[in-house]
């Protein structure tokens, strides 16, 4: 999702954040470090790298749904995310978690479990959550690509306001 894929980069939810950080004259800058299709464990591959090299003061987390959508273990994904979560705060981050949830198809036990993975991590880890990251998109199909998957250029402004009103208080004023 934060990778946007299917769409021009430009247009994306990420960097319509980098330019609301510019119009309100914040001091971020905003690093996508996604990639598109990646699971928790490539996420937590490349975690301690982008934290050394980018030293962020809030780290946005939006990983997991590739690894619900490939019907991995949840606890496997969870483990994953703690170890992002843990190693950014280390690193004197903040963390901002984006939950997602799945269709109905992959059973209500993995999926009750998968949705509850997100809010146990904000939880345990005292991070803020949005807890599910397309809440004002899901039930307007014309806002998908044709995959049913991701969202279209349409949808990015709202997937952006989501986010945002979780990012706010977590940003110092300038």
């Amino acid at each position: 999702m934060s990778a946007a894929y299917g769409i021009s980069q430009a247009r994306g939810w990420v960097a319509l954040l980098g330019e609301r950080l510019k119009r309100e004259r914040s001091d971020y800058i905003v690093v996508n470090a996604s990639i598109s299709g990646e699971t928790s464990s490539g996420g937590l591959t490349r975690i301690k790298p982008a934290l050394e090299r980018h030293r962020p003061a809030i780290v946005i987390l939006e990983l997991g749904a590739n690894d619900g959508l490939r019907g991995l273990p949840v606890a496997q994904m969870k483990k994953n995310l703690a170890a992002i979560i843990e190693q950014s705060q280390q690193a004197g981050a903040r963390v901002l978690i984006l939950g997602m949830r799945l269709p109905p198809n992959y059973g209500p036990d993995y999926t009750r479990a998968f949705e509850a993975a997100f809010g146990d991590l904000a939880k345990r880890y005292q991070s803020a959550l949005v807890p599910f990251l397309l809440e004002d998109v899901v039930e307007k199909p014309d806002l998908f690509q044709p995959d049913r998957i991701h969202p279209t250029e349409a949808a990015q402004p709202l997937i952006l306001e989501r986010v945002w009103t979780k990012l706010r208080p977590l940003l110092k004023s300038p």
